[in-house]
């Protein structure tokens, strides 16, 4: 499966003291510049995969709540002797 991953180019003005900071971690990582800046991004404002997946999460909370059965028990119930050729049962 080939997977596209779209860029945007942009410009930001930074400090003198900031593009200093980041030049100096550049040489220290062997990262770019612009890797860092996706980097802290990321860890400021949460990946985008991570994002999704939190919503997913939240709004999935509590949907099993009203089910009588445990995990188990439902792939049990699903996929009759399953359980025991994997040996959970």
């Amino acid at each position: 499966m080939l997977a596209y991953i779209t860029s945007h180019r942009t410009q930001i003005t930074l400090e003198d003291a900031q593009y200093e900071r980041l030049v100096a971690e550049s040489g220290r990582t062997g990262l770019g510049l612009a890797e860092l800046v996706r980097r802290a991004l990321d860890s400021t404002y949460g990946a985008a995969g991570e994002r999704a997946h939190r919503s997913a999460l939240d709004l999935s909370s509590g949907s099993w709540g009203q089910i009588e059965v445990d995990g188990a028990q439902y792939v049990e119930n699903a996929r009759r002797g399953l359980g025991a050729k994997l040996g959970t049962q």
